[in-house]
């Protein structure tokens, strides 16, 4: 991994990092146990105690909050209903589907009021169906709960869907922080661009840079219109795909480094014939084209190109 849950962890206090510090709030929370952080998480696996009722569950951060009976039970009731699972209090985690545990893990990490929520991949459990209802329940309960949270997952639609802002990270370093749209629209590396989008942006190395462009903006040159300034690229088809909503065309495209893969993808009301085994004239708006420095790989601030017609030869 790229130090994901180990970041969690350190946060959480679980883990001590070899230097820097963490800062909670206005706190410096390096030397405080994990207790005294005022900080929940929520485990992969949900860690519930399987042989505690719901109620027991939820209820257990609060074991050493000094509460009465009374009060830890109306703080239970309280995450349970913003939850939806008050019926489920008397159940034990193995009476629950994969969605309901998922609801009994996040209630009991609000229970204690914290000042963060970390959550470490919590939909990586649920099925395809489940993973898009619990993604808008968790946006909306945190939403209600106003708490920041910090939210790992693998999985770009879970980011880009739910971020506010996104971190993106490899090899233990952070990448890139900023809004899906910036690091879509304007990705620091080569490897954000082409970690985020489904299909990835396309990157072709020519000349002084490598040249990056998304699969939707790359289409063909019947397309092309008068008031926009374009680059013509061949492009040859070998496969195309047909997905209800959009039609994916996969081929290659030739660059410094030999012949590379790319990807365009066209609305389905698209009439353009398109055929496997066939080059074609694609073009690409130039307002549109993403430029990164072949050495370092970052992207260029400074378009390096501004002489007029096609630059694929």
């Amino acid at each position: 991994g790229c130090g994901k849950t180990t970041l969690l962890r350190m946060i959480a206090g679980l883990d001590n990092p070899d230097e820097g510090l963490i800062r909670i709030g206005d706190r410096i929370v390096n030397n405080l146990p994990p207790n005294q952080r005022r900080i929940s998480m929520v485990f992969q696996s949900y860690a519930l105690y399987p042989h505690m009722t719901v109620r027991k569950n939820i209820a257990f951060p609060l074991r050493t909050e000094h509460l009465s009976p009374s009060e830890i039970d109306q703080k239970v009731v309280h995450a349970a209903e913003l939850f939806n699972i008050e019926r489920f209090l008397e159940r034990k985690p193995s009476q629950l589907s994969g969605g309901e545990r998922q609801r009994v893990a996040l209630a009991r990490a609000i229970v204690r009021e914290p000042d963060a929520f970390l959550l470490d991949e919590p939909l990586s459990n649920l099925d395809v169906a489940l993973r898009g209802i619990a993604r808008a329940e968790l946006k909306q309960f945190q939403r209600k709960l106003g708490v920041t949270t910090i939210f790992v997952t693998h999985d770009q639609v879970d980011a880009m869907s739910m971020g506010d802002r996104i971190a993106v990270m490899a090899d233990g370093r952070i990448r890139q922080i900023g809004t899906a749209q910036e690091l879509y629209h304007r990705p620091a590396d080569t490897f954000v661009a082409t970690f985020l989008g489904s299909p990835p942006m396309n990157l072709v190395e020519k000349d002084s840079c490598i040249l990056g462009f998304h699969p939707e903006d790359f289409i063909p040159a019947s397309h092309a219109q008068e008031e926009v300034d374009t680059l013509t690229i061949p492009f040859r088809v070998s496969r195309v795909e047909y997905l209800g909503v959009r039609r994916v065309l996969y081929g290659h495209i030739d660059s410094l480094s030999g012949r590379v893969e790319a990807i365009s993808t066209l609305p389905a009301g698209d009439q353009t014939e398109i055929n496997p085994g066939k080059v074609y004239d694609f073009i690409v708006a130039r307002a549109r084209l993403t430029y990164f420095n072949r050495h370092t790989q970052l992207r260029m601030e400074m378009t390096p190109f501004t002489h007029e017609g096609v630059i694929f030869d």
